[in-house]
């Protein structure tokens, strides 16, 4: 069984009876990101893509630019009651060392910001212009995203617990899905990934979330250069107003055959 599962003895209760049985769970485990020897944050993730994770990550909040600043990610610290490696202690050497300084990270929408504050913390840091009314995306398309996403989702096949998220290109091909126990961090598995293939600024390609779309999902879009924002569910009030300002295409409710468009409708082919 790999880290990104794990059995529990469950007792299941249903018209049928009560047996004892198994059942597969999503692993979540603490991620420490360190910069220089020092703790930057802690994330709790499922494991796997950990290095896309934290170019992501680095990225969205501008600590870095591109997969050149980071001149090394390895494991470290962190044993096990057996004295394994845990892998859940990543220090980054970055090209260009910078003080670390307490702050809230933008990912963290709960820190004491007010609307207003984080969308203008957000507009100062965006690196990509979002060309209007590109690409162009048939409905036809886009309603098939869902399922495209849901079908690539291995570990929520197991488990049933773990939140995806799916970069596509206009036409509907998958090029990259990550899960993961954190919906934030799904998508900056996402970013990295594109980040360390240079393919930001992704203003050619779709992102689908297999859940609502938040404010921070929103955010690292925009950071990305990420032009629509697909949800199976429903977007928060802010991230359609950091989408509206940003240029975006946001979508909520694509489910079936149908879907709500929040803003940048003119990206549609209707």
């Amino acid at each position: 069984m790999s880290r990104v599962t794990a059995r529990r003895r469950t007792l299941r209760i249903s018209p049928n009876g009560i047996v004892t049985r198994p059942d597969t769970l999503a692993v979540e485990e603490p991620l420490e990101i360190r910069t220089g020897g020092q703790s930057l944050t802690v994330t709790m993730r499922t494991p796997g893509a950990d290095i896309d994770l934290i170019h992501g990550f680095l990225y969205a909040e501008g600590i870095i630019d591109s997969a050149d600043d980071i001149v090394t990610a390895r494991y470290c610290a962190g044993t096990d009651e057996n004295g394994q490696n845990t892998y859940n202690v990543l220090d980054v050497q970055l090209r260009t060392p910078r003080p670390i300084t307490p702050r809230p990270f933008l990912t963290n929408s709960s820190c004491g910001l007010c609307g207003k504050t984080a969308l203008d913390e957000v507009q100062t840091k965006l690196r990509h212009r979002i060309p209007a009314g590109m690409p162009r995306v048939e409905i036809d398309t886009l309603v098939k995203l869902p399922t495209e996403l849901r079908s690539r989702q291995q570990v929520f096949d197991a488990t049933g617990g773990l939140h995806g998220a799916g970069l596509f290109t206009a036409d509907g091909e998958a090029l990259a899905v990550r899960e993961d126990i954190g919906r934030h961090n799904a998508v900056d598995k996402l970013v990295g990934w594109a980040l360390r293939e240079n393919r930001l600024s992704a203003n050619d390609l779709i992102l689908m979330l297999s859940g609502r779309a938040s404010f921070e999902l929103v955010q690292k879009a925009a950071m990305a250069g990420i032009p629509i924002v697909g949800a199976v569910s429903a977007p928060s009030s802010l991230a359609a107003d950091l989408a509206a300002e940003s240029g975006l295409t946001l979508i909520g409710f694509l489910r079936g055959e149908s879907m709500n468009v929040y803003c940048g409708e003119d990206r549609l082919a209707l």
